[in-house]
């Protein structure tokens, strides 16, 4: 038996999970549209950073090295253990993860669904005190969030064509040290978003072009119950699912491999989270 969300709004069209899936209520109004509509605003006094070649993509200073390592340490620290207790973090499929050790020795990819302000804390907990790179939307760094999203691995995409060649650059070094990347795929925040929404085909073929596994990972909810709901209203529970890694076939060209580790990806998402009825493709051209 399955449940029908429609009623939500268009958004949520033909939306359809298994009856053991919890779907939260919409806080937000969504595009039935446009499924890379911007809804997290850019926090604070906005400042004026220009995303171009003369942007330093992957800072090598003493400051950031100290301050890119004492973020980590307070997450691993702090952050791991309030997201337990705020959200009730659980976490499906890790073994996956220490599973394929040898597989992930030259570096992997993560991907996830970008639903939470603490979604990527929920990834690092799932990959576990491992650090991560991740390209991000640029504009974000530009408000009082951008010191935490440049020291906790962040590399903002570049904004005009004169950036491109730098931001390239910093992903080959990333790639030669062997980090692990993590990119979310849908581009955009929609907080607390059930459904899932189109992916962009660009982390699949940095994936492909560095010859990285992708591990699809997504977070799913649960209601809040018992001493959670003194805190966190209207707010439901975590679980993020850990799937099986997709390796890229490098003797099939660049543009068919992507698409076809983002259409699994895709899947595998929708199969870990329940959805049995989603509103949107995998793409959108």
């Amino acid at each position: 038996m399955v449940k029908d969300y429609s009623s939500y709004g268009p958004a949520y069209r033909n939306f359809k999970v298994r009856e053991d899936v919890y779907v939260p209520e919409p806080i937000e109004e969504f595009s039935g549209d446009n499924p890379f509509t911007r809804m997290a605003p850019i926090r604070g006094k906005k400042k004026d950073i220009k995303f171009d070649g003369t942007y330093d993509y992957l800072d090598k200073s003493l400051k950031f090295k100290f301050l890119h390592t004492l973020v980590y340490l307070i997450v691993w620290i702090v952050g791991f253990p309030l997201n337990r207790i705020r959200f009730g973090l659980k976490i499906e499929g890790r073994e996956k993860i220490r599973r394929n050790r040898k597989l992930f020795a030259g570096g992997v990819m993560t991907v996830c669904n970008h639903v939470h302000r603490w979604d990527m804390v929920c990834v690092l907990q799932a990959m576990r005190f491992r650090q991560a790179w991740i390209p991000m939307y640029a504009q974000p760094f530009n408000g009082s969030d951008g010191f935490k999203m440049k020291y906790v691995g962040g590399i903002p995409i570049p904004e005009e064509y004169s950036g491109l060649g730098k931001f390239d650059a910093a992903m080959n070094e990333l790639h030669a040290r062997k980090k692990w990347i993590h990119i979310f795929p849908e581009s955009c925040s929609w907080k607390f978003y059930a459904p899932l929404r189109p992916f962009k085909t660009g982390a699949f073929n940095m994936a492909y072009r560095y010859s990285l596994p992708v591990v699809p990972m997504i977070l799913s909810f649960r209601p809040r119950t018992g001493w959670r709901k003194l805190f966190g209203k209207g707010e439901p529970l975590l679980t993020i699912h850990v799937g099986d890694p997709i390796v890229p076939d490098l003797s099939v060209p660049r543009r068919d491999e992507a698409a076809r580790m983002r259409d699994l990806a895709h899947k595998a998402m929708l199969d870990m989270a329940g959805i049995v009825s989603n509103p949107w493709p995998s793409c959108i051209d």
